[in-house]
């Protein structure tokens, strides 16, 4: 699915900023009614510690001058008083885990520096106690579209105190927790007294992975669901099949797999799918799989017999094969068990169904094709003949009880679509005008057109996929709540293991802050800072990110 757009041209402007960094203690997203503390308690702090600076900037944070101490030995992640999610919530009690480490993991391994005399010890935050307000706290469900990932944190001494109405949020509320706690000179942890309020913007915030192009181990998959839930992204949409590998490992159809991947290590099967899924759920993000048909199908038609068009010169077939052939009972009975195990393997109420780049030319040689396209009074319009594919393919997938998302050709080609399906929107040229398109015909949008992070060029293209306001097309509010987020996407003509993961960040958190960010978060000098830091803590946390610009991490300077 390589994507015909311009590669980025050169950025100027390099901010010429040291990269390690003041945060500011006082950052607003949205507004926020009720009256403000006094001033001198909540001004921004000349000396704060740099590396406390959040990404993404939460929608309404205040932050006090006072530290308090955390001691790793004595501090603990714990359940409050009244939560309806306890030990048993086996999502959070991962997540106390993982935080923890992600927080102190570094410190049991070295020696602590010795403070200087007269330093004045700080008060000590002894708990962060999670509290889920919902009836149904959602510990042993997954994340889907309506998900809250709302929270309520509050750091004061001796307790914190992070509400949400679901885990999902305690999930986003305890990576932003565990970046307000930073590790001083001394090797003392530290936190400022906070208050956030937060939520995201948009309710899909997506990473495209294309494992067909090159195959992409697990544990580069797993490495990047960690990453994407540092930038509380909350959708993976794993583009899993294409023209050059089928590594998709089916349960019905092996022999797909078993000729169409790249070699029998190149696969991923049922229990590589699984953990995916559940390593995906415990960081609170989804995963939508993309089938795509009926262009996009060459690795298919390797291990299932008459499924693509032959294709024709003049008279005689060439050997070559076409799009997934759309005449036959028998492909239609094929999809209908490949989609009935999709269905079942992957629990997202959302299949992606792909339909876009279909390439007309082989169905237009194949003389039963054309005798077809008679007979139902389609003329020469091959678009017509893609919808009327499209269509069946929508339906066997509605009788599953799933929802669909699909790539703009398939609206754009009038196919007839369910009110409830989404629209992904990629093509680069006009994609304002398209957006408008598909809201004011009443669909569900999502964005990816302006975020294709495998288009690289030289400096700090970041500022590019940032500075997109997703809501800037012409349109009436309500079309505006169409739009439900965007994905970065990371095409694999170019991108294996070796790459994969410092192309993608921190190129990929600036798509993160705009989808959750407020609207207003558009600073590009504050930006530069926090994601810089960001992109340090990321490294600590072993991400393998790629520099923002010049310069070093504090976590180098103190041997770390």
């Amino acid at each position: 699915m390589s994507r015909a757009m311009g590669l980025a041209g050169l950025l100027v402007g390099l901010f010429l900023v040291p990269a390690v960094l003041v945060s500011t203690s006082l950052r607003h997203g949205a507004p926020r009614t009720e009256p403000e503390p006094e001033p001198a308690e909540w001004e921004p702090a000349s000396g704060a510690v740099p590396e406390d600076s959040l990404w993404p900037l939460p929608q309404w944070l205040r932050t006090s001058r006072r530290q308090l101490q955390l001691a790793p030995g004595r501090f603990q992640l714990v359940h409050g008083a009244g939560s309806s999610a306890g030990p048993a919530c086996g999502l959070l009690q991962d997540a106390f885990r993982r935080y923890y480490e992600y927080m102190f993991g570094q410190s049991r391994r070295r020696q602590r520096g010795r403070r200087p005399l007269g330093a004045r010890a700080e008060a000590e935050l002894s708990q962060l106690q999670v509290v889920i307000e919902s009836r149904d706290p959602g510990c042993h469900s997954y994340p889907h579209l309506a998900s809250s990932e709302a929270y309520h944190l509050i750091v004061t001494e001796p307790v914190a105190i992070l509400k949400a109405d679901e885990v999902w949020g305690a999930l986003r509320g305890l990576e932003t927790f565990s970046q307000l706690v930073h590790e001083d000179d001394y090797g003392s942890f530290l936190v400022n007294e906070s208050e956030i309020d937060d939520f995201p913007r948009f309710a899909h915030r997506g990473i495209l992975l294309d494992t067909s192009r090159h195959y992409l181990p697990l544990k580069s998959i797993l490495t990047n669901l960690d990453a994407m839930a540092f930038n509380k992204f909350n959708v993976l949409h794993w583009h899993i099949v294409d023209d050059q590998s089928f590594p998709y490992q089916s349960i019905y159809f092996p022999e797909l797999s078993d000729k169409g991947a790249y070699s029998y290590n190149h696969i991923y099967t049922p229990t590589d799918v699984h953990l995916v899924i559940d390593y995906a759920r415990l960081r609170g993000i989804r995963v939508i799989p993309e089938f795509d048909t009926p262009g996009h199908t060459q690795s298919w038609g390797k291990g299932q017999k008459d499924l693509l068009t032959p294709c024709y010169s003049g008279k005689q077939p060439t050997g070559s094969f076409g799009p997934v052939n759309p005449i036959l009972n028998t492909t239609y009975d094929f999809m209908t068990k490949f989609f009935k195990e999709i269905s079942s393997v992957f629990p997202d109420a959302y299949i992606h169904l792909g339909g876009d780049e279909v390439n007309f030319s082989c169905w237009k040689s194949n003389p039963e094709v054309k005798e077809f396209m008679k007979k139902q009074g389609f003329g020469t319009d091959y678009a017509k003949l893609e919808s009327y594919y499209i269509q069946k393919i929508l339906d066997i997938v509605s009788s599953y009880n799933k929802r669909y998302m699909v790539w703009q050709e398939v609206f754009d080609n009038k196919a007839q679509l369910k009110p409830d399906t989404v629209v992904q929107v990629w093509m680069e040229n006009n994609y304002a005008h398209e957006l408008s398109s598909v809201t004011g015909a009443g669909f569900t949008a999502i964005l990816a057109a302006p975020w294709y992070l495998d288009y690289i060029s030289y400096g700090q293209d970041w500022k590019k996929y940032y500075s997109v306001e997703p809501l800037n097309f012409p349109g009436s509010e309500k079309q505006k709540k169409l739009l439900i987020g965007g994905e970065a996407c990371l095409w694999g003509e170019f991108v294996d293991a070796t790459n994969l993961t410092p192309r993608l960040w921190p190129r990929a958190s600036a798509v993160g802050e705009r989808l959750w960010s407020s609207r207003n978060v558009t600073n590009l000098q504050d930006a530069y800072e926090r994601l810089t830091n960001h992109r340090c803590r990321m490294l600590r946390r072993g991400i393998a990110a790629e520099p923002v610009f010049v310069g070093y991490c504090a976590h180098e300077a103190r041997g770390q």
